[in-house]
């Protein structure tokens, strides 16, 4: 086994941290998320969402990375001989993931290159799904590979598995530390450009004002808590895994809340610009802005393009500084959840980093090509609902649960983290791991069963969403139990240790 790498310094963990947490979501997810549930009311269920949810998972994920030295599976088994199945469930969720978040960044480095003269033209729907995906008519029928995607969506590859080949320091750190300054300072630049738009105000005002009446509504609240759940990289190895390369003496509540906010700062920067835009869209067209508001894909590869176009100018400029962004935010994400599947891979099975990362980058980019295809856009679009609600959610569920419940570890963890922090957690830190976190992702569970049971996903044929959806999050627990049944190589020398 080779030595455990570890990050060069503080600010190099806490970049790496924060470009995990800063991904595609941050900007095409939270402005309308916000906007849907209440505009400026939803900030203090958000805000509370982040204290009593958001930054206490942080905390506990550094903690046992940091305490356990080790990737998610070999940190939980370290917990527990019983729990290092949930660990390989984190790990192949991050692997699913990024399978098809690789895609997503290829489309990304695709519309860059096209904003050079903006070649999407005046129909962006049209030509993003019929002359970039290629998409098929009939869902569910992958038809054949789109060049078109295949040969940036193998470049990204290249990209990733280089980096992770270079390791935690010379790789992970040193490219975070060039992107995400990078991705801060070409964001700026969008968001001045936004605010000086006509019709930004509007924009503005109709993202800010608030709605205190849905702030009673529970269904509110619960958005608040997915919001910072899926945003924030919590309960899929990510955090376990970066933080285990962590020295010693690290502060780790400080780095948690370090973290936490800069990756809602971003958020909240991302929300102004896309409303800004947003609304001199709407002013541009003579409707109300809630008439062109959209999240995801659609913001991003036709919204996007069709406000651009109306630009006064430097059109294409402001092209390629958005989708650069994209690019930037999901670089880092996607090497951080790879970098998952790397660690485990190498330790359980005690080979190289090079040979972990050739084994995780060539499955993975293997099984991303069947995005790259004419139905592609569909089973991501399955996959990406499936394995966030029932996969992340229900696994940030059973972690709470096992570490706090069963195992009684958070007096243990919390003891650890206070030793190496400045700053100090108290009754609330439990409290929240405890009762609020269980509850509220108990609740997020049983209310997307009982959607889904109703009807089926974006109105998806029920043979499409079984095999897309349901068995993908089923096989990810039942293929972690499987990893889970081989012992470590390392376990004897564990033992021995008083490790486990």
């Amino acid at each position: 086994m080779e030595k455990r790498q570890q990050w060069g310094s503080r600010y190099g963990f806490i970049l790496a941290a924060v470009g995990s947490a800063v991904g595609l979501g941050n900007i095409w997810r939270f402005p309308a998320v916000a906007y849907d549930n209440g505009g400026g009311a939803f900030f203090f269920p958000y805000l509370f969402a982040l204290l009593t949810a958001g930054i206490p998972i942080l905390i506990l994920e550094f903690t046992i990375g940091h305490k356990f030295r080790g990737s998610a599976p070999l940190s939980f088994f370290r917990i527990s001989k019983k729990a290092e199945w949930v660990g390989w469930w984190q790990v192949l969720i991050a692997f699913v993931i990024s399978t098809y978040y690789a895609v997503i960044i290829a489309w990304a480095v695709k519309f860059c290159i096209y904003s050079f003269g903006t070649q999407w033209g005046t129909d962006t729907e049209g030509f993003f799904f019929g002359k970039v995906l290629k998409l098929s008519e009939k869902q569910g029928e992958i038809g054949g590979l789109v060049p078109g995607i295949m040969v940036p969506l193998l470049f990204v590859w290249m990209v990733t598995l280089f980096v992770l080949y270079r390791g935690v320091s010379k790789g992970i750190e040193r490219l975070n530390k060039i992107f995400i300054p990078s991705l801060v300072i070409m964001f700026l630049i969008i968001v001045i450009r936004a605010l000086t738009l006509d019709g930004a105000v509007q924009g503005l005002e109709a993202f800010f004002k608030p709605d205190w009446s849905k702030i009673a509504d529970g269904k509110v609240w619960v958005a608040a808590y997915g919001q910072i759940f899926f945003s924030l990289s919590i309960a899929f190895a990510i955090m376990v895994t970066y933080s285990s390369y962590l020295p010693k003496k690290s502060d780790i509540n400080n780095n948690a809340f370090i973290t936490a906010f800069a990756n809602s700062g971003f958020e909240l920067l991302a929300g102004i610009g896309v409303f800004a835009a947003l609304g001199f869209m709407a002013m541009q067209q003579g409707v109300p802005v809630d008439e062109v508001v959209k999240s995801g894909i659609g913001l991003a590869f036709v919204v996007f393009p069709s406000i651009i176009n109306e630009f006064p100018g430097l059109n294409g400029l402001f092209g390629i500084l958005f989708f650069l962004s994209l690019i930037f935010a999901g670089m880092t994400s996607l090497i951080s959840i790879c970098e998952t599947y790397v660690a485990a891979v190498q330790e359980k099975f005690n080979v190289s980093r090079t040979k972990a990362v050739l084994a995780g980058g060539i499955i993975a980019t293997a099984i991303s090509l069947l995005y790259a295809t004419n139905g592609g856009m569909y089973f991501l679009d399955i996959v990406d609902y499936f394995i966030n609600n029932f996969g992340i959610t229900m696994a940030g569920l059973v972690e709470v649960i096992l570490v706090g419940w069963f195992f009684k570890q958070l007096k243990g963890l919390q003891s650890h983290a206070n030793d190496v922090s400045d700053l100090r957690t108290g009754w609330w830190w439990k409290f929240c791991l405890g009762i609020i976190t269980p509850f509220v992702l108990g609740y997020m569970m049983y209310d997307n069963i009982k959607q889904n049971i109703a009807a089926n996903y974006g109105k998806y044929p029920t043979e499409l969403v079984t095999y897309a959806g349901w068995l993908v999050a089923a096989a990810v627990i039942i293929i972690g139990i499987l990893f889970s049944i081989k012992g470590w190589k390392s376990q004897a020398e564990e033992e021995k240790r008083g490790v486990i």
